[in-house]
């Protein structure tokens, strides 16, 4: 496969990722199997590309201070973990299977993409409140480790079935289960992400499912878009981001789960 291809790829899933806030790993997936890999190298490349790209985005805030190092360890410490199994799973489930379990993830995307949008207007009433009544919010509950195992189990296991960083979920289960700010949510992830992905990363290599030349292209592309889109983003209207990103996941969704049928008919 060209390489020129795969690095704008790369430039696009970052671009993409870069407007919507969400990993890479959610449309390199699709593309690649689109192209004849199977769901599981497709996704033991596409986490080469996440890795790189939460590298990069959690160098970023750490040099800012916009990082909660404990809150990123606390959930990658169980991460980690269940990225293994997610990993040991795609390797031992039928093509078909994975194809319409991602498309169902596909689908759980433009829910939360939903939620998401809740999340933030809730929030932003929260803040007018604090505003006004700075007793109601002043003091923030103090987290159990069993809210971070939650985030970590869930987001690790995704991140190691499907190849994708996980963050579709640990932001809004942050939010939810934390009582985090977006702002602050997203920063924690994306260090989260990078050591998740590096997890589950080494098992899909052990096993010979990268393919290190295809993901590296893909993985210096999204550098590049990621930056791209987050400098984009100010001057696009979030009506029509929000709309076209669930377009692009709907038809994605359409074509993976048409995949999983034709494949489970073979």
């Amino acid at each position: 496969m060209n390489l020129l291809i795969l690095f704008g790829l790369g430039i696009c899933t970052g671009l993409l990722a870069g407007l919507f806030g969400l990993g890479g790993g959610i449309l390199i997936v699709p593309v690649l199997n689109l192209w004849g890999f199977p769901v599981v190298t497709a996704a033991a490349t596409s986490l080469v590309g996440v890795f790189l790209t939460a590298l990069s985005g959690t160098i970023r805030y750490s040099w800012t201070k916009q990082l909660n190092c404990r809150n990123a360890l606390q959930i990658s410490l169980f991460g980690v973990l269940t990225v293994q199994i997610g990993a040991w799973l795609a390797r031992h489930l039928p093509d078909s299977w994975l194809a319409i379990c991602f498309s169902l993830l596909l689908l759980a995307a433009i829910y939360l993409m939903g939620l998401r949008k809740t999340l933030i207007n809730t929030e932003s009433f929260a803040s007018l409140l604090d505003s006004n009544s700075p007793e109601i919010f002043s003091e923030k509950p103090t987290n159990s480790p069993w809210e971070f195992a939650k985030i970590g189990c869930l987001g690790g296991a995704i991140a190691g079935l499907f190849g994708i960083g996980g963050g579709i979920v640990m932001v809004p289960l942050q939010v939810l289960l934390l009582g985090e700010s977006i702002a602050s949510a997203v920063p924690t992830t994306l260090a989260a992400v990078m050591a998740i992905a590096a997890s589950g990363l080494a098992q899909y290599a052990w096993n010979g499912n990268v393919l290190w030349i295809p993901g590296l292209c893909i993985g210096c592309g999204g550098i590049l878009g990621v930056q791209l889109g987050t400098r984009l983003l100010p001057h696009l209207s979030a009506t029509l981001i929000n709309t076209l990103f669930r377009l692009i996941l709907f038809v994605l969704s359409l074509y993976m789960m048409r995949q999983g049928f034709v494949r489970g008919l073979v």
